[in-house]
């Protein structure tokens, strides 16, 4: 195939990705992603990972697009906007991260495969790859000349700014056409590290997922002490250093909306709901081990944030929840207890009561904490 059949092609697909819903598409060798690879495994070395799997599990395999198809020769990677959060802070509500706020990633899934089908009605194979950790998709969206690395970590494209979603299909369709090389749009502006909560930032470019609210409600074990406060709302993700982002601003609204989910949680409901709706409500979420314990863990830690201690259901709530049977969920419903002024709760249940079944600690390093604050 020549230059100009590639042209024609590429122009077919954009024009056929554009009207499934996606913004933009590029097109990226196969080659290995080298300086992605080193990244990830230096970063992993410093123990920047903060445990996170996905990617730094296997840097080979998430580096080598190669290996995604049998005879994989080009992939085009797309993007799919979606809308900017709107403010939402409103007592005993709790946010979540716009993207899953709707079904983006449902919306990127038709368009991929909108993209795949004609490449196979052109006898060509091809393969829809996303939210896969067999692929670094920044990487492999900065290669197809989608945009570059913000000092935020995420993808940011001039035109779409990084509220954006990546897909790609892989294929063994050998497709060559010029594309763009973004220069770092960054420059002075560190607007997104001034305004991390957390100093995750700290390190243009590098996050620091030990200290990333985003990923810390996706991590095992104890929520971080140090953090409880400053999670505030977000029961799931945190956009702020998408929200102060320049790049991101003045954008139009998204011409294909992605079906509805809500943008807001009701902690007292959560929390009075069984594990089995929990699991079903919100299955669309990365949730550690698929146990809603880790819902319950951060939404008891949003709850002492944002909630009324003098609410009888706020009350009753902390109250079920000391009772649990898991550790973990007693553990931060002692915390929430003392922060929301209903310590007296303890007494009612009983402190041995408390620390039954509490093969890690968790419960008794709580009451310490608390007994020595």
């Amino acid at each position: 195939m020549d230059l100009v059949d590639d042209r024609f092609l590429f122009s077919t697909l954009r024009e056929l990705a554009i009207s499934e819903g996606l913004d933009d598409i590029g097109i990226a060798s196969v080659d290995p992603l080298m300086d992605a690879r080193r990244a990830l495994k230096e970063r992993k070395q410093r123990g920047l990972h903060g445990g996170m799997h996905f990617t730094y599990g296997n840097p080979e395999r998430a580096t080598s697009p190669a290996d995604l198809l049998e005879g994989a020769q080009s992939i085009v990677v797309a993007l799919r906007r979606y809308d900017a959060p709107l403010s939402s802070a409103r007592p005993g509500l709790a946010s979540v991260a716009h993207y899953v706020a709707r079904d983006e990633y449902g919306q990127l899934r038709s368009g991929l495969e909108a993209v795949a089908s004609y490449l196979h009605s052109q006898g060509s194979a091809a393969e829809v790859v996303f939210d896969d950790n067999r692929l670094v998709d920044r990487a492999i969206a900065v290669r197809a000349g989608l945009g570059w690395i913000g000092k935020n970590s995420m993808l940011l494209n001039p035109e779409l700014g990084s509220w954006t979603v990546i897909g790609s299909v892989v294929t063994d369709r050998h497709i060559v056409v010029e594309s763009q090389d973004h220069s770092d749009g960054c420059g002075d502006c560190r607007r997104c590290q001034v305004e991390c909560p957390t100093g995750a930032l700290d390190e243009e470019g590098v996050l620091d997922a030990n200290k990333c609210l985003a990923w810390l409600v996706q991590a095992q074990g104890i929520f971080p002490v140090e953090f409880r406060v400053v999670l505030g709302d977000r029961l799931y993700g945190c956009d702020d250093c998408q929200t102060v982002c320049p790049v991101n601003y003045g954008k139009e609204r998204v011409r294909i909306q992605a079906s509805n989910r809500s943008r807001t949680v009701e902690l007292v409901k959560l929390l009075e709901s069984t594990d089995d709706a929990l699991m079903k409500k919100y299955e669309h979420w990365y949730i550690p081990r698929r146990r809603a314990e880790y819902l319950r863990r951060n939404a008891l830690v949003v709850l002492a944030n944002v909630a009324d201690g003098a609410d009888s259901a706020v009350e009753s709530v902390v109250f079920g929840a000391l009772k649990s049977d898991s550790a973990m969920v007693r553990a931060h419903a002692v915390w929430a207890a003392r922060q929301l002024g209903l310590s007296r709760l303890f007494l009612q249940i009983g402190y041995e009561s408390l620390t039954t079944d509490d093969p890690k600690g968790w419960v008794s390093n709580e009451l310490k904490m608390m007994e020595s604050a």
